[in-house]
């Protein structure tokens, strides 16, 4: 039987496979330029790693992550903008966090024509814990209101003024939450749209030094 998978073993694993795939040349990468592609090739060999070892619930489209069991999620994207999408749910998210954690393979591709191949050198991988998942600017602000003594409208008028997309009702919810249980700060940048955009910049900064951004490699 193989053993059961946890987050530490992943955060392990993906530290093994980012110095071992920094080194591998890859013929099917040589001239793609399309980050998806390429994010995908990262995912789908980084799981089949791991299934030679371990045993897991290995995710889906319904499921929305790639480790529903244990709440976390692989996002691979280029050191050039270090950005993905991510699938919108509320805007509670971007208050207090996607829900899951994140591993995330930052890449720089080098092709080298003479030999028909590309190498992807993963320059950073980090793990954000799904409590720091949120929105910096959105969680300092709001921790600083309720700090200097807000009330529910002046809760409201800062989502307003963050354009945060969210109807009247759940947003009077939402800002009475947040005076009982104040957000703790998130390391991402998160965009509004129909997909929630995630740039990473400041969790590849604060990796290591921040509670709950961890640099794995």
């Amino acid at each position: 039987m193989a053993n059961r998978l946890t987050v530490g073993m992943v955060q392990a694993e993906a530290a093994n496979f980012s110095r071992e795939e920094s080194q591998h040349k890859e013929a099917s990468l040589f001239g793609v330029t399309d980050g998806k592609a390429v994010g995908t090739y990262l995912e789908h060999k980084f799981q089949d790693t791991l299934a030679r070892k371990y045993g897991y619930e290995r995710g889906n489209s319904a499921s929305g992550i790639d480790f529903p069991s244990l709440g976390l999620d692989i996002k691979v994207t280029s050191l050039k903008q270090p950005q993905s999408s991510c699938p919108f749910r509320s805007a509670r998210q971007k208050v207090y966090g996607l829900g899951y954690s994140l591993i995330v393979f930052v890449y720089e591709k080098t092709d080298y024509p003479r030999l028909k191949a590309a190498t992807l050198k993963i320059v950073h991988t980090i793990f954000v814990d799904k409590d720091r998942t949120a929105d910096y600017q959105t969680t300092v602000g709001l921790r600083k209101l309720v700090k200097n003594g807000a009330n529910k409208d002046d809760i409201l008028a800062f989502f307003e003024e963050r354009r945060l997309p969210i109807d009247e009702i759940e947003g009077e919810v939402l800002a009475e939450e947040i005076l009982l249980r104040p957000p703790d700060i998130g390391y991402l940048t998160i965009s509004n749209a129909l997909q929630w955009r995630l740039q990473y910049g400041r969790a590849i900064e604060q990796a290591g030094q921040a509670q709950g951004v961890t640099r794995l490699s």
